[in-house]
């Protein structure tokens, strides 16, 4: 009887760890979503940012390369005006 009493004592110890290791493993698990979460939300604030970033260079390019153009034709024009005198 005290046999049965020691491998009753076992199994009890053993479904005790395993309920550990099931918690430690939902622990783990809800620590990698959260991770995952936090990741997602860089990402998409990082995509987002790109988005921000080729909108502001498409504005300086429509605005920058009329105002370089009308430079360099004002350039030419007094290059001429200068080699007529």
């Amino acid at each position: 009887m005290e046999q049965h009493d020691q491998i009753i004592e076992l199994l009890k110890r053993i479904e005790q760890n395993q309920e550990k290791a099931l918690q430690t493993q939902k622990e783990h698990l809800a620590l990698a979503q959260a991770q995952l979460e936090r990741s997602n939300q860089k990402v998409n604030e990082s995509i987002e940012l790109q988005r921000v970033a080729v909108a502001r260079q498409a504005q300086v390019r429509n605005i920058a390369l009329p105002l370089i153009l009308v430079l360099l034709l004002l350039l030419g024009y007094l290059l001429v005006r200068w080699r007529a005198l």
